[in-house]
């Protein structure tokens, strides 16, 4: 399977990116756009669960991929909209997870554990 470095796809995907702009439009915009993305992602999981008996078919399968790409695209335009990259954005994440695992406080809830 073929795969894309995150800034690579946040640089090839900007240049599809057709939306209002100005001032903080751009961030409303695309992070509505990024939980209406994931709902449609919700939205086939629980397809699964209601109409496929949990089993998820090929065709189900490539429709949450498509979806998933939704979902990637608008994450890589919230990051624009921030300023920064989503090579940025994973290293970030990678670290703050591997500091809370080393802690052991993987589990829980709260940001700021």
């Amino acid at each position: 399977m073929d795969s894309m470095d995150f800034n690579n796809y946040q640089f090839r995907a900007a240049k599809t990116a057709i939306y209002p702009k100005e001032g903080l439009q751009g961030l409303l915009y695309t992070s509505l756009g990024l939980v209406s993305e994931a709902g449609e992602v919700a939205g086939k999981v629980k397809k699964v669960l209601r109409d496929d008996q949990s089993i998820i078919s090929p065709d189900r399968h490539e429709q949450l991929v498509d979806e998933l790409g939704d979902v990637l695209w608008y994450c890589a335009m919230v990051a624009d909209e921030l300023g920064i990259t989503l090579g940025y954005v994973a290293m970030r994440n990678i670290d703050k997870l591997e500091d809370r695992m080393n802690r052991g406080k993987i589990q829980g809830s709260g940001d700021n554990r």
